[in-house]
């Protein structure tokens, strides 16, 4: 069994395939399926309310991106926070400070090391907002 974190990366792969190719990502994961790639429960969960709940997050993404519009972002980078943005706001079991530690880990390791603070800031406005 993937761990979460694991599960997230896997989520953020088959996400970034679609935002990269324009397939819808339930589409990428029926891809990834029939390509025998495991995919697992919460690596699942995590796309398909990604996908599910778009419009929701990404209003809430370009409500908070000061100075930045969706297509200008980094498509990694965007999708990073479209899926820490789902935890947010539908992850009753993952504590805030773990969906943002997770994000800004993973646009470290995937993006450049400004993206850490730049999915940081991002996701500490959103969860300050939340917070009032």
């Amino acid at each position: 069994m993937a761990s979460r974190r694991e599960a997230r990366r896997q989520a953020i792969d088959v996400l970034y395939q679609a935002d990269i190719t324009g397939v819808d990502p339930v589409r990428v994961l029926e891809q990834w399926d029939a390509a025998a790639r495991d995919v697992g429960a919460f690596a699942r969960k995590l796309i398909v309310g990604v996908a599910a709940d778009a419009p929701e997050i990404d209003d809430v993404l370009a409500s908070h991106s000061e100075h930045w519009a969706l297509d200008r972002m980094a498509s990694v980078d965007r999708v990073v926070l479209r899926v820490a943005i789902y935890e947010l706001l539908h992850g009753d079991d993952v504590p805030p400070a773990v969906a943002i530690d997770e994000a800004v880990r993973a646009a470290k390791d995937l993006s450049t090391e400004d993206s850490g603070a730049f999915v940081n800031g991002i996701l500490g406005r959103i969860v300050a907002e939340r917070a009032d």
